[in-house]
């Protein structure tokens, strides 16, 4: 029988008021101030079955109500661990319940400890319940924000919810008094059944949430594969450009015939239906025109970046049985030592395209459910997970692009991501899907935010997304030297949380733009919300709007049923954007992609996201649960780190966590102990060679032993307080000496999120954990004295601090 109490009182996010009492989802559609009251009747044959209930428990009565109170307060908080107000004839004393799993008449008996042992009294409950039907007062400014009475009336228990108007409104306190009824009908009903197994929501608010919060709009969708609407556009207008990159374009012809090539030639090699080809090439043309052969080939997309460990290449080759690769000369380096233990055959795309072959269309039959790609991400067991997705999902995510952000003919889409980012398949694509055009804008120009925003203009762009920390860093030149771009008509961002304040700044002083605000997962076929801005919405959180058309997405409880409206629970979809599951790993799958309960039939995936809804109808992401965090906007287990450095001699235990500041790029910090003398750089090269390098901690600190909490598990909040006042490990080097050191370092420490008076001399930016991103906030900050190239060749601070000195003297 499964245990109510737990010893463990770990608060759900955002489910705790201050002095860390219970929270309720605050939903007001119009607040005004003021109190308003609502009532809620028992029937007169519950009201006796409670108390007969009462009788057969050894418990008072008010256990019960108690008892229906805490599980209602745990269904709205998301937090098994209530700890509220309660009304006695001394006053509002605390009452602490754990609403663990189990039955009702459990849940009754902890109840009735926790009503007969009341702790010390404790001041700014939000919620105070009164069980022996003393009405609660509710200030309109201050107090409690909810009083939930029980009194009585002719034989029947009757429910008195007075609350505050500017926090909930009517509806919100119906629905909180109709959770009360419903739990003591379910306890009068039958205490032996399970509270953790049925919902309380009424069947109005289950219709509301799953037929209408949870759908995105209908739209049909051609019964064609992207590369067969692709080649109809080739056909009514051949000569018009589709993707340039530095001052070299193809035509839709061009990148027609010359993907028809590969494509032929890799099933002439052999692939069959969903093979999969891993493309390892830079992100150019010839990158374009392999991930269209792949796709006209029937083949599965892998896309694999050249500049990968070895390791890291090897893993994903090996996990996806990749047979067949795309490459170019200059990318074969790191693939090389991959490839020397793996069978595979290797095709270099210039040699396929460049020459006289066929380059006609293919004309495959290839279904709306055959696989089209698989992106890898990082997995909590040590190795890295490859989330597989459809054509289908693939072709509603690229309509849900040109409808949501206007793309349409002749409209040029910004390539800015990382290849092995999921949200590049789509900048690639949905330009080409309507005669638009793709701009490949290079890597070195989007290190140095004023050359990007050269390329955005020079290229007439019109659709761009960067992740927020990007956008922070354009909005910073923008606002260090304005410049008009007049053909840029809506930016998206995508990758890390949105915060207000950077919206705010959007709106208040960058270029009269729509911002959208996407929201997705890789397993989801990207993108599944877009909030669409004109302007900057009230508040400081920042929500992820509807579901995008053909998707379903709900907020539930860990056994898939709604939560009530505003309250947190697990974010999970449904729909033509759920992918297949994970390659090669059938027991991931199993966890996290099942059988959507609410329509059979579909697939459901649920990852480890949570929001609430918000009552103008739109979805607020709460953030994770779970050890995975964003890291540059990549998804990063912070099990695979902690499991790969593991592996190294000398590690016997170790833990990672993230320190620095939300905004200034954050970082991961890893803890490590073990009898080997293993140094950082040492932890440092050996994660290099297994891991990309956004998944390689800033800093490496040796511990005797990690320190763990009282009930024997890691303690990683004083690992995080441990990282932050550490900083990253390194050598005393003495502190700044000239202006210009002494400038330098306040710039350090702004960008990289670290305390003053934390750098020296000696330090190296990167081994602080800077980043080619805060590389490039870091030049805007200092007005372009330096360049990003400038800060990879001289790292260190008292080099760079010179090299400052050397200008500044030359232009005098």
């Amino acid at each position: 029988m499964a245990a109510t109490t737990t010893e463990a009182r770990v608060p759900a996010s955002d489910s705790r008021a201050d002095g860390g009492f219970t929270a309720v989802p605050r939903w007001a559609k119009d607040p005004v101030p003021g109190s308003g009251v609502q009532v809620s009747r028992v029937p007169g044959e519950v009201t006796a079955a409670l108390r007969a209930r009462a009788r057969e428990l050894g418990v008072p009565f008010a256990a019960i109500l108690l008892a229906a109170h805490a599980k209602v307060l745990a269904l709205l908080s998301g937090d098994p661990e209530v700890r509220s107000g309660y009304l006695s004839s001394a006053g509002t004393e605390i009452f602490e319940v754990t609403v663990g799993p189990g039955t009702w008449g459990e849940l009754v008996r902890a109840a009735g400890r926790a009503e007969s042992e009341v702790p010390a009294p404790g001041p700014g409950p939000e919620v105070v319940f009164a069980p022996t039907g003393d009405e609660v007062t509710v200030p309109a400014d201050g107090g409690p924000l909810l009083g939930v009475s029980a009194g009585e009336d002719d034989g029947r228990l009757v429910l008195r919810l007075r609350h505050r108007t500017d926090l909930l409104d009517a509806d919100c306190a119906a629905r909180i008094g109709g959770y009360h009824l419903a739990a003591l009908e379910a306890i009068a009903a039958d205490p032996d059944s399970r509270h953790d197994l049925g919902s309380l929501l009424s069947a109005d608010e289950l219709r509301f949430q799953l037929d209408e919060l949870a759908a995105g709009p209908r739209r049909v969708l051609p019964d064609r594969r992207f590369h067969e609407l692709f080649e109809e556009r080739v056909r009514r207008h051949p000569d018009a450009v589709a993707v340039v990159q530095q001052g070299r374009r193809l035509t839709y012809a061009d990148l027609n015939a010359r993907a028809n090539r590969v494509a032929r030639a890799l099933l002439a090699e052999g692939l069959g239906p969903e093979g999969t080809v891993a493309v390892v090439t830079e992100r150019d043309l010839h990158w374009a025109v392999g991930v269209l052969g792949v796709l006209k080939a029937g083949g599965v997309y892998l896309p694999v970046d050249p500049h990968h460990p070895p390791g890291r290449i090897g893993a994903m080759l090996t996990r996806a049985e990749c047979g067949y690769v795309l490459t170019e000369p200059g990318s074969t380096g790191r693939l090389d030592r991959a490839l020397a233990t793996l069978p595979g055959i290797r095709l270099l795309v210039p040699e396929l395209t460049d020459g006289a072959a066929d380059g006609t269309d293919l004309g495959l039959e290839i279904a709306a459910d055959r696989l089209a790609y698989v992106f890898f991400t990082s997995g909590s067991t040590g190795e890295p997970k490859g989330a597989l997705c459809e054509h289908a999902g693939l072709l509603n995510h690229l309509y849900a692009k040109i409808d949501d952000l206007g793309i349409g003919e002749g409209t040029v889409v910004a390539q800015t991501a990382s290849q092995c980012f999921d949200i590049s398949l789509w900048q690639l694509l949905a330009g080409l899907l309507t005669g638009g055009r793709t701009l490949l804008v290079e890597q070195d120009a989007i290190l140095d935010a004023d050359r990007f925003l050269e390329r955005i203009a020079e290229g007439r762009v019109n659709v761009l997304q960067v992740v927020p920390s990007y956008l922070d860093v354009i909005l910073a030149a923008l606002e260090r030297v304005p410049r008009d771009l007049p053909d840029l008509r809506c930016v998206s961002v995508t990758g890390e949380a949105l915060r207000g304040e950077l919206v705010q700044r959007w709106f208040a002083g960058g270029p009269a733009v729509r911002l959208v605000n996407a929201y997705g997962l890789t397993e989801t076929s990207d993108d599944t919300h877009h909030e669409v801005m004109d302007r900057a919405p009230a508040g400081d959180r920042i929500p992820i709007g509807r579901p995008i058309a053909n998707v379903h997405q709900y907020v539930v409880d860990e056994n898939l049923l709604p939560v009530p409206l505003g309250a947190p629970g697990a974010i999970v979809f449904s729909g033509v954007c759920v992918g297949r599951g994970y390659v090669n790993d059938a027991e991931r799958t199993a966890q996290s992609y099942l059988e959507d309960p609410h329509r059979p039939g579909r697939r459901l995936y649920r990852g480890g996201d949570f929001g609430r809804w918000r009552p103008d109808g739109k979805l607020e992401f709460l953030g994770r649960r779970d050890a995975q965090v964003k890291i540059r906007g990549f998804r990063v287990e912070i099990g695979e780190v902690e499991n790969t450095l593991l592996r190294v001699p000398g590690v016997t235990d170790c833990a990672v966590v993230v320190s620095g500041v939300e905004g200034h790029g954050r970082q991961l910090a890893a803890f490590c102990a073990g009898g080997g003398a293993v140094s950082a750089e040492e932890l440092r090269e050996r994660l290099a060679d297994l891991l990309p390098s956004y998944m390689v901690p800033a800093s490496f600190h040796r511990l005797d032993r990690l320190p763990l909490t009282a009930n024997g598990k890691t303690d990683r909040k004083a690992l995080v307080a441990l990282a932050e006042d550490l900083g990253p490990a390194r050598e005393s080097g003495g502190a700044p000496r000239t202006p210009a050191e002494r400038r330098l370092a306040a710039r350090w420490e702004a960008e990289l999120g670290l305390p003053p008076g934390r750098i020296r001399r000696d330090d190296d930016f990167f081994d602080l954990g800077g980043t080619s991103l805060t590389a490039v906030r870091l030049a805007v900050s200092l007005d372009r004295v330096i360049s990003p190239r400038d800060l990879t060749g001289h790292p260190v601070l008292a080099d760079l601090a010179h090299l400052i000195d050397t200008r500044t003297s030359h232009e005098r």
